[in-house]
């Protein structure tokens, strides 16, 4: 079974102090490492006087592209508990900065990987995930004493009409999941005893909230 394609549902900022130590999370949807290069800048340049700017992104349909950075902090302390974090959630195409203010507590090596490690997954859990669906687009040509028909078929699959054109008959145009694309349009064309006419458009991709099982 393939897993689903997770990101974060937006760009999020999220703060928590640990012994007087700010952690700040700043997450991105990225989708190269151009972007996320640039992502990484503009919050180092939002936090030039911060003691660290730890990071860590993934990038591609199944991680291609993993890169994480210390950034001055105790080798293995920041990038890779942030990294790991990302890839616990399951996102892809995300960038997590975490920013550290010093408070003059010193955290150790444990309290620091659980703090790097605990700020982003905070910053994730509280965005929240979406899950992007590829989808194709259906064309049907329904005559106009089907249409009434047509519409409520499709009501009951809870596929809901996204575009009608009038011409000699009615051109319907709808989204349907990919891996539900061919029983849709076979039970459309039994149904109505091949009285329609089905093109296949270009895919697309939709995104929904996505709630992880517990």
């Amino acid at each position: 079974m393939n897993q689903p394609y997770l990101t974060i549902a937006d760009n999020h900022t999220f703060e928590q102090v640990i012994k007087k130590s700010r952690f700040i999370c700043s997450l991105g949807r990225v989708s190269s490492e151009a972007e996320a290069k640039q992502f990484l800048a503009t919050i180092s340049n939002q936090h030039v006087k911060a003691n660290h700017n730890c990071f860590a992104y993934l990038l591609g349909d199944h991680d291609e592209v993993q890169r994480e950075s210390d950034n001055g902090e105790p080798s293995g302390t920041a990038g890779v508990p942030i990294l790991q974090a990302l890839q616990h959630t399951g996102v892809h195409d995300t960038i997590a900065v975490v920013t550290r203010y010093f408070g003059g507590i010193k955290l150790g090596t444990g309290g620091l990987i659980r703090a790097y490690n605990g700020t982003a997954a905070a910053a994730i859990h509280e965005v929240g995930l979406i899950q992007r669906i590829l989808q194709d687009t259906v064309i049907i040509q329904v005559p106009y004493h089907l249409h009434d028909q047509v519409v409520y078929a499709l009501a009951q699959d809870q596929i809901a009409v996204h575009d009608q054109q009038y011409g000699v008959d009615v051109t319907m145009t709808i989204f349907v999941n990919h891996d539900q694309r061919d029983v849709i349009i076979s039970n459309l064309t039994n149904q109505f005893h091949n009285q329609l006419t089905i093109q296949i458009g270009d895919p697309r991709f939709n995104e929904v909230p996505y709630q992880p099982e517990n």
